[in-house]
């Protein structure tokens, strides 16, 4: 059973905070839930969402509207909804030194989280915020309260540094040796992410793929590895990312 506490609320530009009470097992990050989004069959998939953070039986997540659904979701009253979390496959969470995230858009809402969970085991965490604009930003006093250093970048320069996370990262790579490489987002920006890590670097993505079920069975979400086809649902969304066959960018 799951509770939403308040009426979601607007944290950024076309997107909204849901605060929800649920009994679960511990969550990893980088793990997402499923809500459905009325108790008809229009629509008739339930939506998937990033946990952006967690506390005990306390878990917020952002949604960004860009249809009927997410319209519904955040108009939603407090009280019960009907929710399966936790889903998925997590980030790799241990000490590892210097450890890099990059983020754009709404691909940062799993990534705050994340980076709570690396400060306790002991990293030094380095994050790039990639947003379109100023008024797209959400969280930002929370990132920045949860990492060593943290860096804006905006598509139109109105906050922080002007150009795309991809081009800032370059620059932090080649100054900073980076153990592990996390990165949410655009699909460009995470190919690129992934071939500027540095060698031996892990890297970890966290893939954006439309969810049919969000539990393996409609097999709508499969992504191409060198292991062959995945579900992200369910092998991800969180999959090693020098391992995606990425077919964005040229080699």
């Amino acid at each position: 059973m799951a509770q939403l506490l308040s009426m979601p609320q607007l944290v950024a530009k076309d997107h909204y905070m849901m605060t929800i009470k649920m009994d679960c097992p511990s969550i990893r990050p980088g793990q997402f839930v499923n809500i459905r989004t009325n108790e008809g069959t229009d629509p008739l998939l339930r939506r998937p969402f990033s946990i952006y953070d967690a506390d005990g039986s306390i878990i917020r997540v952002v949604i960004r509207v860009i249809g009927r659904g997410t319209e519904i979701l955040c108009r939603m009253e407090p009280g019960e909804i009907n929710m399966l979390a936790p889903l998925g496959n997590g980030f790799t969470v241990e000490n590892a030194g210097e450890v890099l995230l990059v983020g754009g858009g709404v691909g940062n809402a799993p990534l705050l989280y994340l980076a709570k969970e690396l400060k306790k085991a002991g990293n030094r965490v380095t994050y790039i915020y990639c947003s379109r604009g100023k008024n797209y930003i959400f969280g930002e006093d929370e990132f920045r309260s949860a990492v060593d250093e943290f860096l804006i970048t905006t598509d139109d320069g109105s906050a922080g540094l002007r150009g795309f996370a991809t081009e800032v990262a370059a620059h932090v790579i080649s100054d900073i040796k980076f153990s592990r490489i996390y990165t949410c987002g655009p699909d460009p920006m995470m190919e690129k992410t992934v071939k500027l890590a540095n060698p031996g670097a892990k890297v970890e993505v966290s893939v954006e793929n439309y969810f049919g079920c969000g539990v393996g069975i409609c097999v709508g979400c499969t992504v191409d590895t060198t292991d062959g086809y995945v579900r992200a649902c369910v092998d991800g969304p969180v999959l090693d990312g020098r391992k995606i066959i990425w077919k964005n960018m040229p080699d």
